[in-house]
């Protein structure tokens, strides 16, 4: 029994093409993702991440969510969300209220000096996002990336209770 032939007939490895596009979305993904973080870093002084934190905040009613609807929402864990809050309530831009129905649960609240830098670094994100996505694509380019999207997310994040997911750690 060969086992190099029994391990290759298990894996479907990626063929020449689907290499290439794999390497292809890491490379552009990896790019965009930094020069948001520099136009974020630069007008506001703040990382990419921050600045969804705030998004999220905005448009929840109230500019208010749970910690831990805030970590799903912005898929990242929650240590990793309570290290961002603490830098976000340094700034004065995000506040921490205990929930009254759950003593271990808390909101972050976006404050009106948050709100004030959200509005003020939002249009020159914007025009960052803009130049560096879709002005690059066609209307078509557009609508089927958005498409494809969609189902990749809609396949990573399983709906069953006690899905290994980063941002219920």
């Amino acid at each position: 029994m060969n086992t190099a032939t029994d391990s290759a007939d298990r894996h479907r490895w990626l063929t020449d093409e689907e290499q290439r596009v794999w390497r292809s979305y890491l490379h552009a993904t990896t790019l965009l993702e930094d020069h948001l973080d520099r136009q974020l870093q630069r007008d506001a002084g703040m990382p990419h991440i921050y600045y969804g934190l705030l998004v999220g905040l905005a448009e929840a009613p109230r500019r208010r969510l749970r910690m831990t609807e805030l970590a799903m929402r912005s898929k990242i864990t929650r240590s990793r969300l309570s290290h961002a809050i603490a830098r976000l309530e340094t700034n004065g831009w995000v506040r921490r209220e205990d929930c009254a129905s759950d003593k271990r649960g808390q909101f972050a609240v976006l404050t009106d000096e948050g709100a004030e830098v959200l509005r003020r670094t939002a249009p020159g994100h914007v025009t960052a996002v803009r130049q560096a996505l879709f002005e690059r694509l066609t209307p078509e380019q557009q609508k089927a990336l958005g498409e494809i999207m969609e189902i990749v997310a809609e396949g990573l994040q399983p709906n069953e209770a006690g899905a290994d997911l980063p941002w219920l750690r």
